[in-house]
């Protein structure tokens, strides 16, 4: 494998310094990036490729189906749209869905420069004062985007769901699609839960509120199977910043889950599980997305024991997911935290290695057999299981060897642990920016950490968490408490509490 998979060096952390106007947040997150080893601008050679790209790949003996109903639903300001989704019902009540990835492979080849900027950092970052994309934004928004209203290649990943949430008939090729309607999970989420009246671009076109109504069903299907079998529902806070006009931190909001979000997510997991499914048949090795049996599982048992529930000594996604249902029932407020907990004893996810006939699996969805394939545009191990796919389909030999694979999981999970850091900075920064004029306040907080590092606590509103360093002896985590804000720095993202 010829690509360098070496970070850039990384930088010196802290090493951003305000402007005389104030906090640039766009450039402390450039900071942020270079301090973990990011480069965020493409290369003079990379330049010089993407120049020379054609507007459009070749789409010469493809299937054409543009003629179905594909439909987007995403984030209401997301341009760099990866899949589209379409759905019909059989003769005997199975759903057949259909799911339309981005081809990135077409105009983005492997061992090119741009391929090699891609590899470097594995990641779109979204910083939520910045978006720092994977792939140039001419590709991942344009070219390589499945826009609605643009025909484009794509990779159909094809699925009968049955009434009881089974899969059956996968099916996995190459064709030319139209997406029809740029949806948004805002508008979607409420009108499905019958809150809010039929969105506007649904509307707009002849069959597609059947349609969409249509997927809402397979997804649900989809759930109730997952649900059987352990898959675990989390709920964690990571609020995002809200911008003024001069860049200016005026608020922060938690994104909530809608019914959208599940129709979404529910197809995507079915659909990484038959490309999954498709590369084991065919013998060839691949990138899966695994999350281990958890070694802290006596931690979670601890945990449910101090709130009287019980789990057996095995880990067990069934049981950790109804322990986790009841509690989110019962205590919705600390709920968030307990999901955080929970994620920190299950351990991160990981890019791994898979033999053919090996499975991993991901602990946290209750799957044997799991890859990421369907966001090409901003991580790339789908865009790495979309050219084995490819190959496949060819009957060519895979454009990776086993010591490449191996090599890039391990890269890929290293950069997005990378990526996470950044994040989870520029969430803070933001937050201790919104808080600076707000000291001397109290605020009503759980608290969310107690160890020797320091006892930390979460304000329910705004949504922010801090440390207490006055009065923190005796708090202990689950505890209610009011806090006064006595301190921040918004460059290193620091938010001190005195307790109350």
């Amino acid at each position: 494998m010829a690509t360098d998979l070496t970070p850039p060096p990384a930088g010196t952390a802290g090493t951003y310094e305000p402007p005389g106007g104030g906090l640039d947040l766009v450039a402390r997150a450039r900071q942020a990036m270079r301090d973990e080893g990011f480069e965020p601008d493409l290369s003079p050679e990379a330049e010089r490729e993407l120049a020379a790209l054609p507007a459009a790949a070749p789409v010469t003996g493809l299937s054409d189906l543009r003629h179905l109903l594909w439909s987007s639903i995403d984030n209401p300001d997301s341009r760099d749209l990866d899949q589209v989704e379409t759905a019909e019902r059989l003769a005997d009540g199975t759903i057949r869905v259909r799911v339309g990835v981005a081809d990135v492979d077409s105009l983005v080849n492997a061992w090119t420069a741009l391929d090699a900027h891609a590899v470097r950092s594995t990641t779109s970052v979204y910083t939520g004062v910045a978006t720092f994309p994977m792939l140039p934004e001419l590709l991942s928004t344009d070219r390589t985007s499945l826009n609605a209203g643009q025909d484009r290649r794509a990779i159909i990943v094809e699925m009968a769901v049955d009434a009881d949430g089974n899969v059956s008939r996968g099916d996995v090729f190459a064709a030319l699609l139209h997406n029809h309607a740029k949806l948004d999970y805002e508008s979607v989420g409420p009108w499905l839960e019958g809150r809010a009246p039929v969105p506007e671009p649904v509307d707009a076109v002849p069959g597609l509120e059947a349609q969409v109504r249509l997927q809402d069903e397979a997804a649900e299907r989809l759930a109730k199977r997952r649900r059987r079998e352990g898959a675990l529902e989390l709920e964690t806070i990571e609020a995002r910043p809200v911008l003024a006009e001069d860049g200016r931190v005026i608020d922060l909001e938690v994104p909530r889950k809608n019914r959208a979000h599940a129709l979404i997510e529910n197809f995507m997991i079915a659909a990484n599980t038959v490309i999954a499914r498709f590369l084991s048949e065919r013998g060839i090795p691949a990138l899966q997305r695994i999350v281990r049996s958890p070694e802290r599982w006596a931690r979670i048992v601890a945990l449910a024991q101090e709130l009287g529930e019980w789990l057996p000594d095995r880990p067990s996604s069934r049981e950790l997911s109804g322990f986790l249902t009841r509690r989110r029932a019962a205590d919705p407020v600390r709920f968030p935290d307990l999901s955080l907990a929970v994620v920190k004893l299950l351990g991160p996810g990981e890019y791994a290695l898979v033999r053919p006939g090996e499975h991993l699996g991901h602990f946290g969805l209750a799957a044997a057999a799991y890859t990421h394939s369907t966001a090409p545009n901003r991580r790339y191990p789908d865009l790495v299981t979309q050219r084995l796919i490819k190959a496949a389909l060819a009957g060519e030999a895979p454009p990776y060897s086993e010591s490449d694979l191996d090599l890039l999981a391990r890269h890929c999970t290293e950069r997005e642990d990378a990526s996470r850091k950044v994040e989870r900075l520029m969430r803070k920064v933001a937050a201790a920016a919104l808080l600076t004029e707000r000291i001397g306040e109290t605020f009503e907080a759980v608290v969310t950490g107690a160890s020797r590092k320091g006892t930390f606590a979460r304000v329910l509103a705004p949504p922010v968490e801090g440390r207490i360093v006055v009065g923190e002896a005796g708090a202990d985590v689950g505890d209610r408490v009011r806090v006064r804000l006595i301190a921040t720095d918004p460059v290193q993202g620091h938010i001190d509490f005195a307790r109350v």
